[in-house]
């Protein structure tokens, strides 16, 4: 029977060894590599580790992908990606890449939603920012049963009650979920000593966010809001048609899906529930989602007896309390855009 030689390591001794030096090789190399930037890395539902592999190394997150898909199998890392948002900091060692995606360490996304924006805009934005898909989004917002239900009160949907604020919002968030924080911060935000106060304008929280709603969509200056509630108080009271272009805005891109830059004399017979040069009093729910500010305003309106304000080109308003200033002062400003524009 042949023997080995003495001192000469069998075949199996040279292969541990062999790994040994290729781990400790990996291990120096995952350690030292690093990435020369910052890279957001979205990472699919159900991707396997190779695309994955492969999109870090197209992000240039990592620079050596055999040596990471290695390590990753000795880790498990390649079984237990988790899909989203990845966020990796610039000089972060592909070591360390490993260890965010061993433990779903995501990314974390700021969301910022300004006053004003119907669910629609919304929508669109959140497309932009989050990548969440705009029809799930209207979908979500839109489902009046869901809003009854959370916000405690008959409402038509979310519209008008999705807070304007920043998020910080996990990279996994679904429509529903962004729906569902953004009503819940307008609950949070809602003072005690409103529903008081309703109980004195003898008003409910749908009927005040409305009116809010309008006030937002009308005010440019903001010392204006409280006289601009004040003026459709004043209309609500005797009867009057609030006449509000915003709601006109609303019924359109309710059909159309936006906003129409500029409103024309044949708009404001648009046929709609929501046209309130149509149909008297305040419209069936929210036109946007209001600002604190126009909530407050509408809670607290100016004491004032204008019934009638028209623009001026800076955006700022002219109230009259009759309908002949009120021409007056239409016809004031009109000269002043035809001596603007010659």
């Amino acid at each position: 029977m042949s023997r080995l030689p003495l001192g000469l390591p069998s075949s199996r001794a040279r292969r541990s060894a062999l790994a040994a030096v290729s781990l400790l090789s990996a291990l120096s190399i995952l350690a030292c590599g690093s990435s020369a930037q910052s890279a957001r890395v979205i990472l699919p539902p159900g991707s396997p580790f190779g695309a994955v592999t492969d999109s870090l190394k197209a992000h240039g997150v990592i620079t050596h992908p055999r040596w990471f898909k290695l390590m990753a199998r000795i880790r498990g890392v390649d079984r237990t990606v988790h899909a989203g948002v990845y966020e990796f900091p610039a000089g972060s060692s592909e070591w360390t890449v490993l260890g965010m995606l061993a433990h779903g360490k995501k990314a974390a996304l700021r969301f910022t939603v300004p006053e004003g924006l119907t669910i629609q805009e919304v929508a669109a934005l959140a497309a932009e920012r989050l990548g969440i898909p705009e029809d799930s989004f209207v979908a979500a917002a839109r489902d009046g049963k869901a809003a009854s239900a959370l916000l405690g009160m008959q409402v038509p949907s979310f519209e008008g009650f999705l807070r304007p604020e920043t998020y910080i919002l996990s990279a996994d968030v679904t429509a529903k979920d962004l729906v569902r924080i953004m009503a819940e911060g307008f609950l949070a935000s809602w003072q005690p000593a409103w529903d008081r106060r309703l109980d004195t304008l003898k008003m409910n929280r749908l009927q005040l966010v409305t009116l809010a709603s309008i006030v937002e969509g009308e005010a440019r200056a903001d010392q204006e809001r409280e006289i601009i509630a004040g003026v459709y108080r004043n209309r609500l009271r005797i009867g009057m048609a609030l006449q509000a272009d915003p709601t006109v805005q609303y019924a359109i891109s309710l059909k159309r899906g936006r906003r129409k830059s500029r409103l024309f004399e044949k708009d404001y017979q648009f046929n709609s529930p929501y046209n309130t040069y149509l149909n008297p009093g305040l419209p069936p729910g929210p036109v946007n989602s209001p600002s604190r500010r126009s909530i407050e305003a509408s809670l607290y309106p100016a004491d004032v007896r204008y019934l009638y304000f028209v623009a001026g080109p800076d955006g700022r308003h002219i109230f009259s309390r009759t309908y002949s200033e009120h021409l007056r002062a239409v016809h004031r400003i009109r000269r002043q855009q035809q001596g603007a524009s010659e």
